[in-house]
């Protein structure tokens, strides 16, 4: 629907609006995307060959919802049918190490998928967990933590995975150190305090990329969720020696599994105190699958929220969890199954498309790479909004209503508005 600006007059109280301001910009948007698993894969390597390219043209192109940001893990997550890492165990000096088992079902997914973003690929790696060997509790699930003797083989894994990952054609972005840092679960899993966070990066890691010619690749600190993130920033933004390290902090949504609200004034807190700091959002997903549950509409207002106060607060980039899971919401080796914006029914070669895609498609498929953040507010906590100008000068002002009611607002640029209308739980891009 295409709709004329005509000249602003004052809004008054009992009118709702929104107010954009193109002249006060703030950060550069890096993009949006999700993970590529072992579970995606495997589900994907199931379905026919046209569903395969359904599937990824839903995604990576502009046909699509245009993602250009894609996570997977360094060796195994839960999200797979088993725990495996890429040498044999014991092996200290690395001497097993190989990527085959990723080039069955993940590195030919990974490699379709990024020969279709034309450009602006990040691609970047998280670990779940050192191999079990290298950790206190001798085991990759149920936490543990990096024996000190091994924080160098670490480091040294991390550089032969890159450089498998770009013998394969793969151009490696960067790296977050450690998934949920914080969190004993009963999966893949390895707990580091913010201080020994701090001085793996600043001994081991980024000294150790600098000097394999991998001082490019960006480091992500953190990868957990907002609650405790402040302190992690502290300790590791205030270390100019480990600082140097770190592009930026990666963060999730879990949070709210404890109760509460999201904790967003953490990221406004950070972008303020760090502003050389990049905030990633680097993991969100709805937990507990339920298969009469895929058309909930709370799901995706809860991306829509996170999304829009994400980027409000000063994040460059959202990554959401996995891309694809099967009917179960798996496969997972330890049951902890969960939703994904697209599913695919194994038994009937069928894609089910989510609300969560399309809401997270307002964002990924208007939304240029190397876009300003504009500044957005609204009148009323009835709606919330966020807007970027593209590179072309576009502005994207994407607006969410949460309420049983349609709304009418307006929205105001500079001296310019337009009356519009939004459907009750509803999500729209206004493109101007």
């Amino acid at each position: 629907m295409k709709k004329e600006f005509k000249k602003a007059k004052q809004p008054l109280e009992t009118e709702v609006a929104v107010f954009v301001n193109p002249k006060k910009q703030f950060q550069k948007f890096l993009g949006i995307g999700g993970a590529i698993t072992d579970a995606s894969a495997e589900v994907f390597s199931k379905l026919s060959m046209d569903k395969q390219e359904e599937f990824l043209k839903a995604y990576f192109s502009e046909e699509g919802i245009n993602y250009n940001i894609i996570r997977t893990s360094i060796h195994s997550s839960d999200f797979g049918l088993g725990s495996h890492t890429y040498i044999e165990e014991g092996d200290k000096e690395l001497k097993t190490f190989s990527i085959e088992k990723d080039k069955v079902k993940r590195i030919p997914m990974i490699k379709r998928a990024t020969a279709l973003i034309e450009d602006d690929l990040v691609f970047y790696a998280s670990p779940w967990s050192p191999p079990a060997f290298m950790k206190t509790n001798n085991h990759m699930l149920q936490g543990g933590k990096l024996l000190p003797e091994y924080y160098q083989t670490w480091a040294d894994y991390f550089v032969k995975f890159i450089e498998a990952y770009e013998a394969e054609g793969i151009p490696v972005w960067g790296v977050t150190i450690q998934n949920e840092p914080m969190a004993t679960q009963r999966w893949e899993s390895c707990i580091y305090t913010a201080n020994e966070e701090r001085d793996f990066l600043k001994n081991n890691l980024g000294p150790t990329f600098e000097k394999n010619g991998l001082g490019d690749k960006n480091i992500v600190v953190w990868d957990h969720n907002r609650d405790l993130i402040s302190h992690r920033a502290n300790t590791i933004f205030e270390d100019p020696e480990a600082s140097k390290y770190a592009w930026g902090i990666g963060f999730h949504w879990y949070e709210t599994w404890t109760g509460g609200d999201p904790k967003y004034d953490n990221l406004k807190n950070i972008n303020k105190s760090f502003p050389t700091k990049n905030l990633l959002f680097t993991e969100g997903c709805q937990e507990k699958f339920d298969p009469a549950e895929y058309e909930r509409w709370s799901n995706a207002e809860r991306y829509g929220n996170s999304m829009i106060n994400d980027f409000n607060s000063g994040t460059v980039g959202w990554t959401d969890w996995n891309i694809l899971l099967n009917e179960n919401g798996g496969p997972n080796h330890v049951q902890n199954f969960c939703f994904a914006p697209i599913h695919a029914d194994t038994r009937t070669n069928e894609l089910i498309y989510t609300p969560t895609y399309y809401y997270i498609g307002h964002f990924s498929k208007f939304i240029a790479p190397n876009a300003k953040r504009i500044s957005t507010t609204t009148s009323r906590s009835t709606l919330e909004s966020t807007s970027f100008q593209n590179p072309d000068g576009q502005i994207v002002t994407v607006v969410m209503n949460k309420t049983d009611n349609p709304i009418t607002f307006k929205l105001i640029i500079e001296d310019s508005q337009v009356k519009l209308s939004i459907p009750s739980r509803a999500m729209q891009s206004v493109i101007y």
